[in-house]
């Protein structure tokens, strides 16, 4: 990296990480914390584990990256869970601006601009992202292509091979094609085809060799059946749908909001590339439409989809959503820069508004943030007016608006949204007291109507010892298992079992967990859930 682009991924990563700290974990973030909390507590593996058991559908590689940034702590907190994905972030936005810095600066500021307003990666960027590792493993894949003419063919094969390897070894199948997907695009777009044909040579002997690899390690650490789950949940289960399905338009429809506002901009600049003379910024804007084509339409093919799989495609559609500010004066980028400069414009107050509508719907929830809320409006009000002085002077006038939306954007979701979703989803205060009991008392702990892998993964993250609970879903299951024991449930299945066996003892706990009120209550015969109602 040149030294602005690095510059540029150093105030992204320190933007990335205000605020990261504390134990409180919600959302998917709890899966990967409890996988380094046991690492921590076990030592590194091939897999993580939860309940002491090896987990198949992740290599233990993303995990012992936390595991790592955790060692110095002696704990695993936001900070370190978050740490390896700011990174990966941050240098997606250092490469995105030295992909387009030699064009033009303008452009590659506004570049970042865009690629720090799209929602998904907002979101991702502020958890735990092993999508938006492979996604700047993807970058620094497209950036070594587009330089290809730079390399020898061994030479380029040598920076592009490891790379593949690196994303296999953190995300498994989907970590080594999405980076050879946009490696593949300026190849296939320069008609490098002895280039192109070595390197999918290369990569499609590299998945192979990974995937013998990674399907021994699953036998060596959890035997046969493990080594077929590890191929059901990496592979199998994602191509014929078992493990969730979606149509083949998903990725097409669903990033029109779920990567607003990059991607919806970038469609219309894509017609910008009619009758245009070749030059370098037109390649690059076809590298880029080409590459996010390969990982839009190649990722379609699976049953399986999530949003966050085609997060690669992110800084190339930042990238070509700004492209009207390099074009000249044509009518097209004229009107799209307009309303681009409008859409960062009226973005302060847009999240105004969204905060008035936050405390509309949760206002014990907003008021318990104090000065937070209060900061955040007027730092949209003041971020509000500075665009507007700015809307009439033409030096920097794109860049500074810009700047204003970012800071608009992020100030909200920082003050405002995150900490409101802590509180809303927190599970750290009712697991503890839950814990404090069944340590005070030893019994069992009976969870009853949590999945193993959802609600369960949010009370075991906030423990800091092992627990082996037992899992019930049903009144039959209660009665066959070994009293007395506690029973974790919703207060509203807590109030059907207490009305169905009246013998059942009052809750000795209740408090909120996960945006629901639970309770604990302590079952000392079992039996009773065996007689007749």
């Amino acid at each position: 990296m040149t030294r602005q682009a690095l510059c540029v991924a150093l105030a992204a990563l320190v933007l990335f990480l205000l605020g990261a700290q504390g134990a409180s974990v919600v959302g998917f973030d709890s899966r990967f914390v409890l996988f380094a909390k046991e690492m921590l507590r076990h030592g590194p593996g091939f897999f993580p584990t939860t309940y002491g058991e090896p987990y198949p559908d992740y290599p233990g590689a993303s995990t012992f990256l936390i595991y790592l940034a955790s060692l110095p702590l002696g704990r695993v907190n936001l900070f370190s869970a978050w740490l390896p994905t700011a990174l990966a972030s941050a240098a997606s936005v250092g490469l995105t601006y030295r992909l387009v810095a030699p064009l033009s600066r303008q452009w590659a500021l506004l570049s970042v601009a865009m690629l720090l307003l799209t929602a998904t990666f907002l979101s991702e960027t502020r958890a735990v992202s092993v999508d938006l590792q492979v996604a700047a493993l993807g970058m620094l894949a497209f950036f070594f292509a587009m330089r290809a003419e730079r390399y020898p063919p061994r030479g380029l094969l040598a920076r592009l091979l490891p790379l593949l390897l690196a994303g296999f070894v953190l995300r498994g199948p989907l970590g080594l094609v999405v980076p050879a997907g946009m490696a593949c695009s300026p190849l296939l777009l320069d008609r490098r085809w002895r280039c192109l044909l070595v390197f999918s040579l290369g990569a499609l002997l590299l998945l192979a060799g990974c995937g013998v690899l990674l399907l021994a390690l699953a036998r060596l650490t959890g035997g046969e059946p493990f080594a077929w789950e590890v191929l059901r949940m990496q592979v199998t289960g994602r191509l014929d749908g078992s493990a969730g399905a979606s149509d083949a338009l998903y990725y097409f429809r669903g990033s029109l909001g779920n990567y607003a506002l990059a991607f919806p901009l970038a469609v219309p600049a894509v017609a910008l590339l009619w009758r245009r003379k070749s030059d370098p910024a037109s390649r690059l804007v076809v590298a880029c439409v080409l590459a996010a084509l390969v990982v839009m339409v190649g990722l379609s093919v699976p049953q399986a989809k999530k949003a966050r799989y085609i997060l690669a495609m992110a800084p190339l559609a930042a990238i070509v959503a700004t492209y009207p500010f390099y074009v000249g004066d044509r009518r097209l980028a004229v009107f799209l820069r307009r309303l681009i400069q409008a859409l960062w414009l009226v973005l302060p107050l847009l999240v105004l508004l969204g905060v008035w509508l936050g405390w509309r719907r949760y206002p014990q929830v907003l008021q318990a943030l104090g000065w937070r809320v209060w900061l955040c409006v007027g730092g949209l009000v003041v971020l509000q007016l500075f665009s507007l002085s700015r809307l009439f002077q033409r030096d920097r006038r794109a860049e500074l608006i810009a700047l204003g939306a970012v800071l608009a954007l992020w100030g909200g979701y920082l003050l405002v949204v995150e900490p409101a979703e802590r509180r809303l989803y927190d599970s750290r205060e009712f697991s503890l007291a839950v814990d404090a009991a069944v340590a005070g008392a030893p019994a069992p702990l009976v969870l009853y109507g949590m999945g193993r892998d959802a609600r369960a993964i949010k009370f075991m993250v906030n423990l800091d010892r092992d627990m082996q609970p037992l899992f019930a879903g049903s009144p039959e299951q209660l009665a066959a298992s070994a009293g007395p024991y506690y029973l974790m449930l919703d207060e509203q299945r807590a109030a059907q079992l207490r009305a169905a066996y009246p013998a059942l003892e009052a809750p000795l706990l209740c408090g909120r967990f996960d945006n629901d009120r639970y309770c604990l209550l302590r079952v000392s015969n079992p039996s009773m859930f065996g007689s007749v109602r």
